[in-house]
C-alpha cells in the first residue's frame, strides 16, 4: 500500500511540474550526507521508490555477497552523458551516483553509494536502522547479527558485516583511484528490470551513445546453455575480477581474473601462488588442472576462516554453487595440459 501511495504521489507531483528530482548540491558536496535520504534519491526515507531520474538496473551475474537480495539504482544528471567503453566500465560523469542496497527479502541492510565527484569517485556507506526508517552514514561499518535461516534456507546465524570506507576503497581500487566494478557493457547487456534491453533502453534515454550494433555481452553463471568454462570465468570475473587485476588491490598476486584474461598461467593454471602460507592448504597451484582438491583457488573459496577465505571481503558464507562450479570447471580441465 505504501509504494502504491508513494507512486500516486509521485505522479501528482510530475503533473504539478514538481516532480522531485535528486539533490546535486547534497551529492557534489565535500563531506558526505548524514543521512542516505538528504541525497533525494527516493520518494522517503524508506529508499523504496527511486524519484526521477533515478533508474534501476542489475548485473547478468551478481557478486554473491552472502546471499543478499541487491537493488541496483543509476543517477546521471540531466543533460549529460554515459560514455560507451567497450570493456571497461561505462564512464560516468560527474554527478553520477551508482546506488546498491543489500537487503534480506524487505528487510534493509545497508546501502552503498559511489558518487563521481569533480576529483573521482567516492564510497560511502550507509546502514539502515532497525525501523527500516532511514539509512544513516557509517564510516567505520557495522555488525549485524544474522538469524539462522535468514540468509538461505540451509543458511546458520553469523554476522554480516558492514565494510567500513576504506575498505569499500580495497574492492573498489583502480590503479591509484576508485572506480565502479558491476556496469560494464558486458553485464548490462541482458534484459533488465524495465524489462528491455538495459544498453538499448539506455541509449534511447539518452544515456549512451555510439552503441554499436552488437555490443559484448557476458555469459551467465549457472546456465546451463554455457559451457563449464563460460560459466565459471563470468563467475570468476565478477567475484574476483575486481582485485584480481593488473589496477587491482591483489595485482602483485599475478593472478588475474578478469574475464578477457587469455594466458593460463595469469588465470592461475600451473601457477604456483606469489606468497605461500596457510591459505595455500596443501595445494602447491592455484590451479591443478583435473585436480580441484589441489587447487588453492577452490580451498579458498571453500573456506570462511579468516586469512583463508577469497574474497577476503564481502561475505561470511561460503557460496556453495560457486565452489562447486569452479571444481567441476577445473575437474573437466585437461590435466596434460
Amino acid at each position: 500500500m505504501k509504494r502504491i501511495l508513494i507512486g500516486a504521489l509521485t505522479v501528482v507531483l510530475a503533473a504539478c511540474g514538481r516532480a522531485p528530482l535528486p539533490d546535486l548540491e547534497t551529492i557534489l558536496a565535500d563531506k558526505p550526507a548524514p543521512a542516505l535520504s538528504d541525497y533525494g534519491l527516493f520518494m522517503d526515507p524508506t529508499g523504496r521508490v527511486p524519484v526521477d531520474g533515478v533508474l534501476k538496473y542489475d548485473l547478468i551475474n551478481p557478486l554473491f555477497s552472502d546471499h543478499t537480495d541487491k537493488h541496483r539504482y543509476a543517477y546521471v544528471p540531466a543533460g549529460t552523458r554515459v560514455g560507451y567503453t567497450e570493456s571497461d566500465v561505462l564512464a560516468f560523469p560527474v554527478g553520477s551516483v551508482l546506488v546498491k542496497t543489500f537487503a534480506y527479502g524487505d528487510r534493509y541492510l545497508e546501502t552503498r553509494l559511489l558518487i563521481h565527484k569533480a576529483d573521482g569517485w567516492e564510497a560511502l556507506p550507509y546502514v539502515w536502522n532497525t525501523e527500516q526508517t532511514e539509512a544513516i552514514y557509517a564510516p567505520v561499518g557495522k555488525r549485524i547479527e544474522i538469524a539462522a535461516g535468514l540468509a538461505a534456507k540451509d543458511a546458520p546465524g553469523f554476522t554480516y558485516a558492514v565494510p567500513n570506507k576504506n575498505q569499500c576503497k580495497t574492492c573498489h581500487q583502480n590503479g591509484d583511484a576508485v572506480s565502479p566494478i558491476g556496469p560494464k557493457v558486458r553485464n548490462l547487456n541482458h534484459p533488465g528490470p524495465q524489462g528491455v534491453n538495459q544498453i538499448a533502453d539506455w541509449a534511447e534515454r539518452g544515456w549512451l551513445s555510439d552503441v554499436p550494433v552488437a555490443p559484448p555481452r557476458m555469459a551467465q553463471a549457472f546456465d546451463p546453455n554455457a559451457s563449464l568454462t563460460e560459466q565459471a570465468r563470468a563467475y570468476l570475473d565478477i567475484n574476483c575480477a575486481h582485485c584480481h587485476k593488473a589496477s587491482g588491490s591483489a595485482s602483485n598476486s599475478g593472478l588475474w581474473l578478469d574475464w578477457e584474461i587469455e594466458d593460463a598461467v595469469k588465470l592461475g593454471v600451473g601457477k604456483h601462488p606469489t606468497a605461500a602460507g596457510r591459505g595455500s592448504g596443501s595445494a602447491l597451484v592455484v590451479i591443478e588442472p583435473g585436480d580441484p582438491e589441489q587447487s588453492i583457488l577452490a580451498y579458498r573459496m571453500a573456506s570462511a576462516e579468516a586469512g583463508v577465505a577469497m574474497p577476503e571481503l564481502g561475505r561470511a558464507l561460503i557460496h556453495d554453487e560457486g565452489v562447486a562450479l569452479i571444481e567441476a570447471w577445473i575437474r573437466e580441465m585437461d590435466s596434460d595440459r
